[in-house]
């Protein structure tokens, strides 16, 4: 029996309510997809002197006005920028200073010809075939940054680029939030290690192995603490070792009424235990329940593969944004690209359908063509790239159709 059952907006709407993990400091270089508890202030300016953004001659623009092929420019080399090193000559009418990219413009100048427009006539001569304009191919000294503007905000999550202007500020070391820590425990008198050839009945542990990888694709840290049969003593310690030792806790297993029922008697057992949802509008996956223990997030999952993923892709990945420090958690954490559908797909209302579909270009379009199977199939996961919902207010979908697909490989 479901008592506290919500829809998926409700759901969304209690997750929002779990604040993120604490801070840390980290090296840049460790940096990579975290999520910055702080904006980043340019210390200074960048480049933070004038330099050329390619291989020519610095020049006194107005010296090429008029510059042609046909009719060239005669001006005289003065010196060469060496790299690395200031310019230690300075740019009067009528003269060039041979420079590459990178390197700093000297005094007096305030453009580059690219080498391909200049013609060497001998060791102190160029001629200029082309004209160029005050800071044509020139980065001023605050081009990038200027100091004390905000470079990266709170909640952005670090790429590659990045990590690079962090390093171009002489910024060693950011605060982040903390990866979310996930205790995982896989529960059944029927289920046994991987490692170990099951009897008639039994099934090997593949709940713990999919979510531990699922956290791992999610950038969370899963612990995972094993296997636990139906015990009530054993399951309540497991949980309160999770709470202990990570940000939230995952028990899958329990979609038979008995076990459910005490999954539920474990959680109430805990002081301060709040239930938030038991049981979702949404096929497959409605036997979920949703508790807060002190201000930990529990989650009992369904037992079944197919719908606890689902689950775990449609609300645990939000949530973990949630706990990485993300902003908006449910748009940043789903990636969806439009398709169309392959067939017409019926629905009940009254619950969000989640259907599997497989993505196949035909004549560049992407179509979706819906797998079926039962929940307790792990294979229709296996052959499929994504989820289409059929919303609880509607009787379907039809072939043709427009949709958006949530696409489980976020890479």
């Amino acid at each position: 029996m479901f008592f506290k059952v919500k829809t998926s907006e409700e759901v969304f709407q209690i997750l929002k309510d779990f604040h993120p993990t604490e801070d840390e400091v980290l090296s840049i270089d460790k940096a990579l997809y975290r999520i910055l508890n702080k904006d980043i202030i340019a210390p200074e300016d960048l480049p933070g002197f004038p330099r050329s953004s390619m291989d020519g001659y610095a020049v006194q623009a107005r010296d090429t006005f008029g510059a042609t092929e046909s009719l060239p420019v005669l001006l005289e080399v003065v010196g060469e920028v060496l790299m690395g090193q200031p310019s230690n000559v300075s740019v009067r009418p009528g003269q060039a200073v041979r420079i590459s990219t990178g390197g700093m413009l000297p005094q007096g100048a305030d453009g580059v010809v690219m080498l391909e427009y200049c013609h060497s006539l001998d060791e102190r001569n160029i001629e200029v075939g082309r004209a160029v304009s005050p800071l044509e191919n020139v980065l001023r000294f605050d081009d990038d940054y200027k100091a004390g503007t905000v470079v990266l905000r709170s909640h952005h999550s670090i790429r590659s680029q990045d990590v690079g202007i962090l390093a171009g500020l002489g910024i060693t070391e950011i605060s982040v939030f903390k990866q979310p820590r996930v205790a995982i425990i896989s529960t059944g008198d029927e289920v046994v290690p991987i490692d170990q050839r099951p009897l008639p009945g039994q099934i090997r542990d593949i709940n713990s192995y999919t979510l531990n990888a699922f956290c791992l694709q999610q950038r969370a840290e899963p612990i995972m603490l094993g296997l636990c049969r139906d015990d009530f003593k054993k399951l309540r310690q497991l949980v309160e070792n999770g709470l202990h030792i990570a940000d939230t806790v995952w028990i899958s297993g329990g979609s038979s009424v008995g076990t459910r029922d005490m999954t539920l008697k474990v959680f109430e057992s805990f002081d301060k235990m709040e239930l938030l949802v038991h049981g979702i509008s949404i096929s497959p996956g409605k036997p979920t329940i949703i508790a807060r223990i002190g201000q930990k997030a529990v989650f009992g999952l369904p037992g079944h593969v197919a719908s606890a993923m689902v689950v775990a892709e449609v609300f645990l990945s939000p949530f973990l944004a949630r706990l990485s420090g993300k902003k908006d958690m449910t748009k940043e954490a789903l990636f969806e690209v439009d398709a169309e559908l392959s067939r017409n797909l019926e629905s009940a209302s009254g619950r969000d359908d989640y259907v599997r579909v497989r993505l196949i270009e035909k004549q560049e379009r992407l179509i979706a063509e819906p797998i079926f199977g039962k929940s307790g199939l792990i294979s229709t996961l296996v052959e499929a790239h994504g989820l289409i919902k059929i919303d609880r207010n509607t009787e379907g979908l039809y072939q043709g159709q427009h949709v958006k697909v949530m696409v489980f490989d976020r890479v």
